[in-house]
């Protein structure tokens, strides 16, 4: 009888312990995320059900087995309404349990949000979404928000100077309105840096003002090495009441982006941004203004320029004046050059 027992109890310890093997391989030592798919980032919507995102892991490769995948996320506490968003990097050969725990508490998976060249405010809210959950709609609704603007001490005009060109890390579900909270702490620390503040000060301007022509610069000349000199003559203008006569700021009132060359439709339309027409900047940036451009004003040459003009060599040089007069000359070299290169 004792031997019948001990028999049993044998049998019974087996089985257990084969139902451990089996749970160890199938639950932890077996793979749950395939090898060799095409990513390994899964991105959970905002309020997503639990059955939504089986649906993403499923499609994504990251799900064989639902039953497993059902069962481990009830017992691990993975499954709840709304279940937890974001963008998580899940790696190869993991097993489910390891999988769920990382979708369950483990870190989000940054994505690197880049924001270069931006013409209209519009295409910052397209150029965001393109990198976080957000559409461009619901970014530019928040744009458009003019109290949510007044709060943070921006109108439609002068919301382009809240943007420094940079790339910044982002968690993939940031809301609008956390996505500008960052904007406006890295505006602020930017500024805060390399003395910025203090020399918008000694030239009487605000960092608003100091963007706008700084984006006036930007699109004036692509050489870098030349934008404090550019600055320094729009500023010698500034001074005396003349106008800035910028052509890229009828480019943009008229939004005739792609121009070859600016004519007198452009210098004659009326738009507070025509600086052919009205004193003093414009109501805005007409471009997102790049660090060059804006340390560019902050820095910009002493010197008693108030002309320049394209050299026409295909250098990208321009030639500054002191006088009309001279101005006038190099006009013309301008055009005789162009004759010769053929593009006039």
């Amino acid at each position: 009888m004792k031997r019948t027992i001990s028999l049993v109890a044998a049998a019974i310890i087996l089985v257990l312990l084969v139902a451990a093997l089996f749970v160890y391989k199938k639950f932890i030592a077996g793979p749950g995320v395939p090898k060799g798919l095409a990513t390994y980032y899964v991105e959970i919507p905002t309020n997503s059900s639990f059955e939504e995102v089986l649906g993403i892991l499923r499609e994504d490769g990251f799900v064989k087995d639902e039953g497993i995948f059902r069962m481990l996320s009830e017992r691990m506490g993975y499954k709840r309404s709304p279940m937890r968003a974001g963008r998580f990097e899940l790696k190869p050969g993991w097993n489910t349990i390891e999988m769920i725990r990382q979708l369950r508490s483990g870190e989000q998976a940054p994505v690197k949000l880049v924001l270069t060249n931006e013409r209209l405010i519009e295409n910052v809210a397209a150029k965001a979404a393109r990198f976080i959950e957000p559409d461009s709609l619901q970014i530019w609704s928040l744009f458009q928000n003019e109290a949510y603007l007044d709060s943070i001490g921006y109108t439609s005009e002068t919301l382009m100077s809240l943007f420094i060109p940079n790339t910044y890390e982002f968690y993939w579900n940031t809301s609008p309105r956390s996505f500008m909270s960052r904007m406006i702490r890295e505006h602020d620390a930017f500024w805060e840096k390399n003395g910025r503040l203090e020399k918008a000060r000694s030239l009487n301007m605000t960092p608003a003002e100091v963007y706008t022509l700084a984006s006036i610069v930007e699109k004036e000349t692509l050489r870098s090495e030349e934008k404090p000199r550019v600055a320094g003559a729009y500023l010698n203008r500034l001074k005396i009441g003349m106008r800035l006569q910028a052509d890229p700021t009828c480019v943009f009132a008229t939004r005739d982006f792609d121009t070859p060359r600016v004519t007198d439709y452009h210098t004659k339309f009326d738009s507070p941004y025509n600086t052919y027409l009205y004193a003093g900047l414009p109501p805005g940036p007409i471009s997102m203004a790049s660090i060059s451009s804006i340390d560019a004003v902050l820095n910009a040459e002493d010197h008693d320029y108030l002309y320049f003009c394209a050299v026409g060599d295909g250098s990208g040089f321009h030639a500054f004046a002191k006088t009309l007069a001279a101005h006038n000359q190099n006009a013309a070299r301008y055009r005789e050059n162009l004759k010769q290169r053929g593009l006039r």
